[in-house]
């Protein structure tokens, strides 16, 4: 594809979707208002369904679709990360040395880990109740394991990182996520359409498949983050091209 073709389909697809944004502005409700259609709306929707949390009522069931795509386009980069960071055949695997740590950081980091990673759990597990859910919980536990690193060594954050296990994982947590959807075919209803119980408001259990599309995107973004840092830090720590460097 030359230039000016590239140029030209970037100037067709920007045309649409300004189109589009001009034409959305002008069908907004007023500014500045005390009431707001859409947010009434969600709330009330959101009650209905017995989810405290409103955003995960928004995320995990209005709009549970284009939560896929966003959960879609994180396993999308995380597939071209470990392609493009691959190791290639002018390029050698170097142990790394272990780094000595400051006493106080390494007392932190290991104090603070396992509190991190419970913290990181609880957004998740509590997301159709409170503020957090999935997408921040999982960011949570994965950039917690890494603590590891910087408390011990690169080699001690291996043994608990054991990439294709996350990998895995990964993929079962997007499917798992597909299959809740299909199931709501299933059941008789629409493509990602609650088919379990409500629940009693404001518990563990409330909100149907609210909790278990979360807990799926939960899993996800961990294994994500986690197998994203991997590739970087192997290409920073132990990947060395032919010539040593």
């Amino acid at each position: 594809m030359t230039r000016q073709v590239r140029l030209i389909v970037m100037a067709i697809g920007g045309t649409g979707l300004a189109a589009l944004l001009v034409a959305a502005c002008f069908d907004l409700p007023g500014f500045g208002g005390d009431r707001h259609p859409y947010g009434d709306r969600v709330v009330r929707a959101s009650l209905a369904r017995h989810t405290a949390n409103t955003i995960a009522s928004v995320n995990f069931d209005q709009r549970a679709f284009d939560t896929l795509g966003e959960m879609s386009i994180l396993f999308a980069s995380v597939l071209g990360t470990v392609v493009l960071l691959r190791q290639t055949r002018d390029e050698h695997r170097a142990a790394p040395e272990p780094e000595e740590v400051a006493l106080p950081v390494r007392r932190y980091a290991l104090l603070v880990l396992p509190v991190a990673v419970l913290t990181g759990l609880y957004v998740i597990a509590h997301g159709q109740l409170s503020p957090g859910g999935g997408f921040q919980g999982g960011v949570v536990v994965a950039t917690a394991l890494h603590l590891l690193y910087l408390g011990a060594d690169y080699r001690a954050l291996e043994r608990i990182r054991p990439v294709g296990s996350y990998q895995v994982v990964d993929a079962l947590a997007a499917s798992a996520y597909l299959v809740l959807g299909l199931s709501g075919l299933v059941a008789g209803t629409a493509f990602l359409a609650n088919f379990l119980p409500y629940g009693t408001f404001n518990t563990l259990s409330s909100g149907g498949t609210v909790p278990l599309l979360n807990a799926a995107i939960g899993m996800e973004v961990t294994c994500a983050v986690v197998v994203l840092l991997a590739r970087f830090l192997d290409q920073a720590v132990e990947i060395e091209k032919g010539d040593g460097n």
